[in-house]
């Protein structure tokens, strides 16, 4: 039986540091390797079990690393466990990007240039709109720099997603949006990075998902079931809705441990799973690609975040499904790397800081060194 671990008890009444071990083999489509047998230094994936046990990591229940399409090591720890359904929160809007390249691939989306409000005649009047909201592509949403006045990080802003949480209708509330100023500290898009100013805005990636529902027509769990969870043999999820009954590609969606690494190997092996294309390789490499900069060392793709981090003395990038609570999905296709980390902390300040702490000090650093 897959070994689940609740370290602080373990180390209190054992007294003794664990010792690595292969994953077991599951019926769930991962092929398994010993990390030591391909160059893993087992002592500091050891020492990353270990960590948990600390009380400033109670929040962190479990952690999986895949290298090279293979799973070689998965730990659970403060009430995590193999069968458990982690709520990823917003690294649930990297799926729906996933289901909007499945969308384009399937010809129901012409592309990522494809106008927004055109999608829905029904609820928003299309003649007389505002020439920078009729501009407005399915391109904007992703990169998040649309012309909504929409930051969920300024509690000030129109589009704030709480405000968003408590309307009748969450479709209606991000289309009629008010368009973004710029005040004097502001860079415009003109002044930023790659044209874009970035704003993050959940409301964005929520009619993400209500495209993709009105372009197949099929509920976003259902288009999610058959373009994503079934051909990467996921069985068990739990998709939300919203107000109106649209599926929630915003955040919130719940998946087992090993079937969230699932999607970071599609991003990591050009959308291919076990050989099979799953999502386009276009599609991939056109998520995979930065489009803005949100702050300092930080850029950002198709609903995708790429970080810096220190590895054998230099700086490299890395890309990453976030969500509220210190909940990661980093691929770093350079070095065959996959990882997962699943946090409950959320709302909590250090929550992002301690699962890259983790990912940075323990992950990177047992990595094989060996050439790319």
């Amino acid at each position: 039986m897959l070994r689940t671990i609740f370290f602080s008890a373990l180390l209190a009444y054992a007294g003794a540091s664990t010792a690595y071990q292969p994953p077991e083999t599951q019926p769930d489509g991962w092929p398994v390797a010993d990390a030591a047998s391909v160059g893993w230094d087992v002592a500091t994936l050891d020492a990353l079990d270990a960590k948990l046990a600390d009380k400033d990591h109670a929040g962190i229940t479990s952690v999986a690393v895949a290298y090279q399409g293979r799973l070689v090591h998965e730990v659970y720890a403060n009430g995590g466990s193999r069968d458990r359904l982690n709520d990823m929160r917003s690294a649930t809007k990297t799926l729906t990007a996933l289901l909007v390249g499945a969308a384009v691939d399937r010809g129901k989306i012409p592309g990522d240039e494809a106008k927004v409000y055109p999608y829905f005649r029904d609820v928003v009047r299309t003649r007389g709109l505002d020439a920078r909201k009729a501009a407005m592509s399915l391109q904007d949403l992703l990169t998040m720099s649309s012309a909504w006045d929409c930051n969920d990080e300024n509690s000030f802003s129109s589009g704030n997603e709480e405000r968003m949480y408590v309307s009748e209708n969450w479709t209606a509330f991000a289309l009629n949006l008010p368009l973004r100023g710029y005040a004097p500290w502001n860079p415009r898009p003109e002044d930023s990075p790659y044209g874009r100013a970035f704003s993050y805005c959940t409301a964005g990636s929520f009619v993400l998902g209500a495209v993709v529902e009105r372009a197949t027509g099929l509920p976003l769990a259902r288009f999610a079931h058959d373009a994503l969870e079934h051909p990467l043999g996921i069985a068990q999820v739990q998709w939300n809705r919203s107000s109106e009954g649209v599926g929630m590609g915003g955040g919130g969606t719940r998946y087992r441990t090993r079937d969230i690494a699932k999607f970071g190997e599609l991003l990591r092996d050009e959308g291919r799973w076990q050989g099979k294309t799953v999502v386009s390789a276009a599609w991939i490499r056109a998520m995979l690609t930065p489009r803005a900069v949100p702050r300092d060392a930080t850029e950002y793709g198709y609903q995708l975040w790429r970080f810096r981090f220190p590895v054998r003395g230099q700086d490299e990038w890395v890309w990453a499904m976030s969500g509220n609570g210190g909940n990661y999905v980093f691929v770093a296709p350079q070095f065959n790397l996959v990882a997962v980390i699943t946090s409950t902390g959320y709302n909590q300040r250090e929550s992002h800081p301690r699962s890259q702490a983790l990912f940075r000090d323990y992950v990177l650093k047992a990595l094989p060194d060996v050439p790319r």
